[in-house]
Order: C-alpha cells, then sequence, then structure tokens
C-alpha cells in the first residue's frame, strides 16, 4: 500500500516536472521567434520594398512643382537617432512636445518655406503662419494636404487630432479647429520638427 502510494507521487512529480520543462522551452521558443523576427521595415523590404506615398514637390522658393510617388522613407531607431539630435528625435520620433515659447520659430516673422527635419519634405510657407499666441508656429493650412497626414491620439487623457509628415511618418504636432479664416484650422507645430528656409528675393522678383 505504502509502495503504490510512493508510486503515485514520484509520477505525480514526474508529470509536473516534464510539464515545467515543456512550458519553459515553449516559453524560451516564443522569445527566441519574437527577437529573430524582421522587424516591419524588413518585412516590406522582402515584399518589394517600403509603402509609397502621393506628395507635392516645391522648390525652396514654395513653387509648386509636381505631385509625385515617393517610397516612405522607413529608418530604425538606431538610423534616426544618429541622424537626429536627442531633443528632435524625442519629439519627430516619439511624439514628445516641446515647451510653449521655448522653439526657435514660434516668433519667426521672416518669409519662407518649413520643410520636415527629417526627410525634408515641404510642410508650410509662411504666407499661412498667424500668430496664436500659444507660444508654437501656427499655420492655417499645410502647403499641400497631401504631405501631412492626420491621426486620432488620445494620450494626455484627451483626444486631439495629431498631424505627421506623409514622407516618413515624423510627428509634427497637432491641428485644431479654433484657427482664423479660411480655414478654421489651427495647425500647431513643433518648431524641433521644422527645417526653415527663407525665401530668397532676386533682382528678377524686384521688377
Amino acid at each position: 500500500m505504502f509502495d503504490s502510494d510512493l508510486e503515485k507521487a514520484e509520477g505525480s512529480v514526474a508529470r509536473r516536472r516534464t510539464f515545467l520543462l515543456t512550458s519553459a522551452s515553449a516559453l524560451a521558443g516564443a522569445i527566441l521567434w519574437s527577437l529573430r523576427r524582421p522587424s516591419t521595415a524588413h518585412a516590406n523590404a522582402a515584399k518589394g520594398g517600403p509603402e509609397e506615398v502621393t506628395i507635392v514637390e516645391f522648390s525652396d522658393s514654395g513653387e509648386r512643382l509636381k505631385t509625385v510617388h515617393v517610397p516612405k522613407v522607413v529608418k530604425t531607431e538606431e538610423e534616426w537617432r544618429k541622424q537626429l539630435s536627442r531633443g528632435v528625435f524625442s519629439i519627430t520620433r516619439q511624439a514628445d512636445t516641446e515647451l510653449a515659447y521655448s522653439g526657435q520659430y514660434w516668433n519667426l516673422h521672416e518669409k519662407g518655406l518649413y520643410r520636415c527635419i527629417c526627410c525634408d519634405n515641404a510642410l508650410f510657407i509662411s504666407d499661412t503662419k498667424f500668430d496664436s499666441g500659444t507660444g508654437w508656429p501656427s499655420f492655417w493650412a499645410p502647403i499641400a494636404p497631401e504631405n501631412v497626414r492626420t491621426t486620432r491620439d488620445a494620450s494626455l487623457g484627451m483626444v486631439r487630432t495629431a498631424v505627421s509628415c506623409t514622407e516618413c511618418d515624423a510627428h509634427l504636432g497637432h491641428v485644431f479647429d479654433d484657427g482664423p479664416e479660411p480655414t478654421g484650422l489651427r495647425y500647431c507645430m513643433n518648431s524641433a520638427s521644422l527645417r526653415f528656409l527663407a525665401r530668397q528675393i532676386t533682382a528678377a522678383s524686384d521688377k
């Protein structure tokens, strides 16, 4: 009787050990698979390259050139970190926000073009810039609707509309419906997401 009980106990322990070893092996396999799984960018490349997007090209003077289809700019986090300063990376790639009145363009009144700091896509022009009193550079419209994208942002306990660059997905800021005419919109941007190019005044344009 005691031998039978002992055999049952030993069998139960053996089964428990087998279960634990099998579970541990499965967990280790899942972790290894997840680490070796290709990133979305690599997966897209394996399927024939990155996604194509439609943007409108502009000259540095703000002249509309043509509508083109270009591959979306896709880089690894490490590549973006090498290209961008820490603060710019935090804002453009991690959707952070610069402090009000701290950016270099919030009070800029010079005429020119604003490009994406990450990929040079044309985003805004000074003709649509206005003083919103918020401490961030604000525009009532992008230079072309194709060049920016909007998404729902439910972070920080509120629902907002985030704005990003169509070509590289850089986070730019948010858009609100309290802007001036003719659109009634306020594209509230981070200076760190933008690169300003002053409009060149030539002798020919003065005539």
